[in-house]
């Protein structure tokens, strides 16, 4: 017997480090949620501490990370529950299976040319001045798979605030 519940939302917002999917990510779910209360938001960094901070950034724990995202949010989205997540989960696979395995899935991916990215260098990645102990970079260390069917590209080379991309979100999303 199929369940006929309503089956929440998935908002998977992507792109590289320092793309400004977080920003604008807290934003869309902001606005969103005064109209959807039964939503969650989740940013990638986060998640990782959440499950213990057990996988490394190798190409093979990021994609185990980014399954365990995908599977978490289909749960939720089951129940009924609206996700907002920002990760960059690189790999075309993850992203298929969800669009396989999520009814309602939206994936909104931040294009960001290689070159503003190591400009900003937010987080000390692209400088290799980070803080953090494992500093291999999606883009540079290893190839970042482009999404290649994204519901909406927001390119977000400094032109545009984050409030203007997230009214981008609400019209076409």
């Amino acid at each position: 017997m199929e369940n006929t519940k309503q089956k929440g939302m998935v908002y998977w917002i992507t792109g590289l480090a320092g793309a400004g999917k977080t920003t604008i990510g807290s934003l869309f779910y902001e606005t969103y949620h005064e109209e959807h209360l039964n939503s969650v938001f989740f940013d990638g960094d986060t998640l990782r501490k959440v499950f213990g901070d057990d996988l490394g950034y190798s190409k093979e724990d990021r994609k185990k990370c980014a399954m365990r995202y995908s599977k978490l949010c289909k749960l939720l989205s089951d129940q009924g529950i609206n996700v907002v997540i920002c990760t960059i989960s690189m790999f075309d696979s993850i992203r298929e299976w969800n669009r396989e395995n999520i009814r309602n899935y939206k994936e909104i991916y931040i294009r960001v040319p290689l070159e503003i990215l190591k400009d900003r260098d937010q987080k000390g990645l692209y400088s290799g001045s980070s803080s953090e102990e494992d500093t291999t970079v999606a883009g540079v260390d290893f190839i970042f798979e482009e999404p290649k069917s994204p519901d909406l590209i927001l390119d977000n080379d400094g032109l545009k605030k984050p409030t203007e991309m997230v009214l981008e979100i609400l019209r076409n999303i």
